[in-house]
């Protein structure tokens, strides 16, 4: 009956989407991150992984908005609106891309799991860097529902973040 009093007032329930984990690895709360800019979710709220592989996958259906020159960061915004970040590791600006190799471009379309960037993390590792990666709903506000899921080990493409 009220399915039907909704549709009738024009009412909808929300839709529930779903952010994946890009990569495979333990899912752990942005509070656990060892950088204030994410464990305080200065840019957002959302949940990291420590990876155990080096192939970050698309976690959602969407475009790509940024692919950072140095190729450690990719922003995207999903087909739903999500505007997100898939911050591989820590401080890795610094690496200037060294160890990371992008597979994607601003503007391309991307599908959940299609390859994103590529990544030596023993490298990465070798040369002092924290490979914790942060994956960053930047607009939080929008997404008053949002359920991050952490404690845990995930594969890629398991579902972490509920919008």
């Amino acid at each position: 009956m009220f399915g039907s009093l909704k549709k009738l007032f024009g009412g909808q329930e929300a839709a529930k989407h779903e952010i994946l984990a890009p990569v495979a690895g333990k899912a752990i709360p942005m509070s656990e991150v060892a950088d204030p800019t994410f464990s305080q979710e200065i840019l957002g709220k959302g949940v990291a992984v420590v990876p155990s592989e080096g192939k970050i996958v698309a976690p959602a259906d969407g475009e790509v908005v940024v692919m950072f020159e140095t190729k450690h960061a990719v922003s995207l915004k999903t087909d739903f609106g999500a505007e997100l970040i898939v911050h591989i590791g820590l401080d890795t600006v610094n690496l200037k891309g060294q160890f990371f190799q992008a597979h994607v471009a601003q503007g391309d379309k991307v599908k959940a799991g299609d390859l994103l960037v590529e990544v030596d993390l023993e490298q990465v590792k070798a040369a002092g860097y924290d490979v914790t990666t942060p994956i960053i709903i930047c607009n939080t506000p929008a997404f008053p529902n949002m359920v991050c899921r952490s404690g845990m080990e995930v594969k890629a493409l398991d579902p972490i973040i509920t919008l």
